[in-house]
């Protein structure tokens, strides 16, 4: 009787032994179970070709950080640090639209542009690359509204009108309304384009043919009190000169009727080269 037992006792430890066996080997090599004592045969066709030391795909996975799934490839770049273009300036004036970026378009993709989308990417937990990718791109539109003109040419660049018939003969000072540019021209060549802005609906530019009949170069306003530099005078009270606030706020200011132009240099190269009766042409 109590050799039976013994015999029972011996064959439950036996199972148990192999069941750990069969566990070991399932998590190093996923083979078939065998007695640990026995070696594997190289001969036999189920010998595991993977090593042994190999961790099996369920615990690789588990050592992988948990977390979103990256996707298989990184989205599309469409714009990038050097380009140049109008799909830049749209770009520009959309991160100024979301107060990224605070200076006004250019059209070109600078350091601003690319420190301005890095930190709208890692707003909102994008790789902060600096390189405008499609995703990139999708959420700014999700974001903002489609740029105006003047939100597109804050700064300037803005290509300028046709010429009026008018400019097209004699020493010209050609003004439009409609690009908000000034272009200096002899006998219809253009010889110089600038930005200017004009009055307000209260205080509105005059349009017409003038001729330049007084020239200041540092004027003060006598009824507003303010500096004038460079002013060609064309019409009563209103004239051609530099404005500093143009040149600081761009078009989210207005002149009392003159025309502004904020680039101090060529308002001086234009100063020293218009004369007394020169003709000024405002018009849309």
């Amino acid at each position: 009787m109590r050799t039976s037992v013994i015999r029972r006792s011996v064959a439950v430890v036996g199972a148990l032994v192999l069941a750990g066996g069969c566990t070991a080997q399932a998590v190093e090599g996923g083979s078939s179970p065998s007695p640990a004592s026995a070696p594997p045969s190289s001969s036999s066709p189920s010998t595991p070709s993977t090593p042994s030391a190999h961790p099996s795909a369920s615990a690789a996975d588990d050592a992988k950080p948990s977390g979103p799934s990256e996707p298989s490839t990184p989205p599309k770049v469409l714009l990038a640090p050097g380009d140049k273009g109008e799909q830049v300036r749209e770009l520009q004036a959309r991160l100024r639209q979301v107060a990224w970026l605070f200076d006004g378009p250019t059209g070109t993709y600078g350091d601003s542009t690319t420190k301005a989308v890095k930190g709208f990417q890692g707003k909102r937990g994008l790789p902060g690359t600096g390189r405008t990718d499609t995703v990139t791109w999708q959420r700014l539109l999700k974001m903002t509204h489609e740029p105006t003109r003047w939100e597109l040419y804050a700064s300037g660049g803005q290509p300028a009108a046709k010429p009026d018939p008018r400019c097209m003969t004699g020493r010209v000072l050609c003004i439009s309304k409609d690009s908000r540019t000034l272009t200096w021209m002899v006998d219809g060549k253009r010889l110089m384009t600038v930005d200017v802005r004009f009055g307000s609906q209260y205080t509105p530019t005059r349009e017409g043919v003038f001729q330049v009949y007084f020239k200041s170069r540092h004027h003060v306003s006598t009824i507003y009190h303010t500096p004038m530099p460079y002013a060609m005078f064309f019409s009563g009270g209103q004239a051609v000169h530099y404005s500093s606030d143009f040149a600081a706020r761009g078009y989210a200011g207005a002149s009392h009727g003159c025309v502004n132009v904020r680039d101090e240099g060529k308002i001086a190269s234009l100063f020293a080269q218009v004369r007394n009766g020169d003709k000024v042409v405002i018009y849309w």
